[in-house]
């Protein structure tokens, strides 16, 4: 393995399906990853007991299970993520939420070829041309075209996802740690769209297989809409201002620790 990975797994009250998340990650998928960083966002459930005992039961997957100091919402867990990634000399970050709706598989032919290497941002696109969708509703189906030719037309760029939960991140790219002023909502995936476009970064999207069974969405998305309508027409306007900016979100510590053992 020549590059160095990490796989960050965000982790927020899906033990159920963080198992099966783990499962997957099979012998073919360690050839392409150094250690796996667990961030549980403070979660309510059993999800650190769960992850524990598969550690337990799987030594030779490099898991490592960190605790957020507070819940610092999922971009927040991505801040920590990144950092961690550049303070500990990885080359490449591989996003995959833990909510199993995404498959790490779907990543894996592009990285064999060597593909995924050449993009500051390889994502993840649930709408593109040889994705498939299981159990995806047919109304935001729609709803996720209309918001991708939307933002083609304002951005200028080709976009097939705002932000799906299986992606590939340059840690060179991610070096100047731009994201740190991002909302620590769900719309920082906006924002990393965004700023890609507006750094001129290179990125490109691939298909994958989408799957909503028991998962449970956080994203509400008639306000998800209106948050991302406000990103986008801030950006059209003052480019400069939306992220040259320090912020709530860009001063705050994001502070996680290693948990080694079960608690008593």
């Amino acid at each position: 393995m020549s590059q160095k990975t990490l796989l960050f797994i965000p982790m927020y009250n899906c033990a159920k399906q963080v198992i099966r998340v783990l499962e997957k990650i099979d012998e073919e998928a360690l050839k392409y990853i150094s250690e796996i960083l667990i961030v549980n966002n403070r979660s309510t459930d059993n999800g650190e007991e769960v992850v524990l005992n598969f550690k337990k039961d799987h030594p030779e997957v490099p898991v490592k299970l960190y605790r957020n100091r507070e819940n610092y919402g999922g971009g927040g867990s991505h801040k920590v993520a990144f950092n961690y990634a550049a303070d500990n000399g990885f080359d490449y970050v591989i996003v995959l939420h833990g909510d199993d709706q995404g498959d790490i598989h779907d990543l894996l032919p592009h990285l064999e070829s060597g593909e995924g290497y050449k993009y500051d941002s390889f994502l993840g696109a649930r709408f593109d041309k040889g994705s498939k969708l299981v159990n995806y509703s047919k109304f935001r189906i729609f709803g996720n075209h209309v918001f991708n030719v939307f933002m083609t037309v304002m951005l200028g760029r080709k976009i097939k996802d705002l932000g799906s939960g299986l992606n590939m991140y340059s840690v060179k790219y991610l070096s100047s740690r731009f994201y740190m002023p991002f909302i620590n909502s769900l719309t920082f995936y906006v924002y990393m769209l965004i700023y890609g476009v507006y750094s001129k970064s290179n990125f490109t999207f691939f298909p994958l297989t989408w799957r909503e069974d028991d998962q449970i969405s956080n994203a509400k998305f008639f306000k998800q809409s209106m948050e991302i309508l406000k990103i986008v027409f801030r950006y059209t306007f003052s480019k400069k201002k939306t992220f040259g900016i320090e912020n709530e979100y860009s001063t705050k510590e994001y502070l996680s620790d290693e948990i080694t053992e079960l608690n008593d």
